[in-house]
């Protein structure tokens, strides 16, 4: 059964509004509403002032869209009304320079390697830790984390991916690699490999439907032990799929790891940018290089008519890493090859290696290489450089 925009609008019309003053659509609340393969696309603006309550109303209208016979899914967001971007009060930060930036005088001296400084201890093998981060799930972080570490295999490196969300792990599925890890003597993990990654995931330790009712200390110590109780060999980059938020897991990882930078994901909306400055302000705070900033589900172009839609915005994570003097790494469009080539276990980097999103990986992969290179003044096999204030 094919679904029409008129039924969405007329579930949709039983969605109270803000105060419960009508419903969403004859406020003009719902943005355009776009549908492909059974599923519904759309946003609701609401009250930047006012969006932490809003998720009710956002979840009442996925529930009641995701009701209708022939919807297979729905893709709902919140999105702030906005007066010059939303965050005119925040004060304004310098632009970037594209030159290296110079080492501060308290950066550790050339004899004292950075595995020794403040307690963060490196992994032997490894060159670069990079973690790929959002202020909030649903950003589609794990899905550009392992095309990003695709896209630095396809350039030529050797490549690792440590799934760090405990809660809700994706690397199994989004790599399609099943089965337990062999140990090496006893002590020791092998990686799990596919599509040239070598991979670690508590995914590939408990059963996939597994609840992990875990407080901060066992996660922790799980995480320990999956970057340092594991053979990786020898890897010029490994990415870490970072936890959603900013808690204690996400900040004990960034403190106690000795991480040679970090990427966000955001989507383009306000409310998202929201949550990406927290992740932001999160890797200042422990001194954890800024790489910079991925915009996912950008816009999305309609496979039929190959007509362009805004459906949560265009280009607020550009315009927010210009004014927070952050490089902007590139945007991902909504495109259903990513969505189906990800379910699937065959991201699109390595299974459609030739095609346009591919392509936008792999760029996105080079720069990100290119800013590990700034921050360590350009010395490609150099380790990461601690900054201390």
């Amino acid at each position: 059964m094919s679904v029409t925009k008129q039924a969405v609008i007329e579930r949709l019309k039983t969605v109270n509004g803000p105060d419960f003053t009508g419903n969403i659509v004859d406020l003009g609340l719902v943005s355009e509403i776009f549908i492909a393969d059974g599923k519904v696309f759309f946003s609701i603006t609401v009250p930047a002032a006012r969006a932490q309550e809003m998720e009710p109303l956002r979840a009442a209208a996925e529930r009641v869209v995701k009701a209708i016979p022939g919807v297979t899914g729905a893709v709902v967001a919140l999105t702030a009304e906005k007066k010059g971007g939303g965050m005119e009060n925040a004060p304004p930060r310098p632009a970037v320079q594209p030159q290296p930036r110079p080492a501060p005088a308290t950066r550790p001296t050339p004899h004292a390697p950075p595995s020794e400084s403040r307690g963060k201890r490196g992994v032997p093998g490894i060159a670069a830790i990079i973690a790929v981060a959002s202020g909030k799930g649903g950003v589609g972080k794990s899905t550009t984390a392992v095309n990003i570490a695709l896209g630095l295999s396809a350039n030529g490196l050797k490549v690792g991916v440590l799934d760090a969300d405990i809660y809700g792990p994706s690397m199994p599925r989004l790599l399609n690699i099943h089965g337990r890890p062999q140990t090496a003597d006893g002590k020791t993990l092998r990686p799990m490999e596919n599509f040239g990654l070598k991979v670690m995931s508590m995914g590939f330790l408990v059963d996939e439907e597994t609840p992990m009712i875990w407080r901060g200390p066992m996660v922790m110590s799980a995480l320990t032990q999956m970057l340092r109780e594991v053979e990786w060999g020898d890897l010029d980059v490994l990415v870490v799929d970072m936890p959603p938020g900013t808690g204690d897991a996400q900040l004990t990882m960034a403190q106690q790891v000795p991480l040679a930078g970090a990427i966000i994901v955001s989507t383009p909306q306000d409310l998202a940018l929201i949550d990406a400055r927290k992740g932001l302000n999160m890797f200042r705070k422990v001194d954890v290089p800024l790489l910079g900033i991925v915009e996912n589900m950008s816009y999305f172009i309609a496979p039929d008519t190959g007509k362009r839609y805004d459906i949560f915005g265009h280009g607020g994570a550009r315009r927010e890493a210009e004014r927070l003097g952050v490089h902007f790494l590139g945007e991902v469009p909504l495109v259903m090859d990513i969505r189906e080539t990800s379910d699937a276990g065959a991201p699109v980097v390595a299974s459609k290696p030739d095609g346009a999103e591919a392509k936008i990986y792999r760029e996105i992969a080079a720069k990100v290489w290119d800013r590990l290179r700034e921050e360590r003044g350009g010395a490609a096999s150099a380790g990461p450089a601690i900054v201390f204030e």
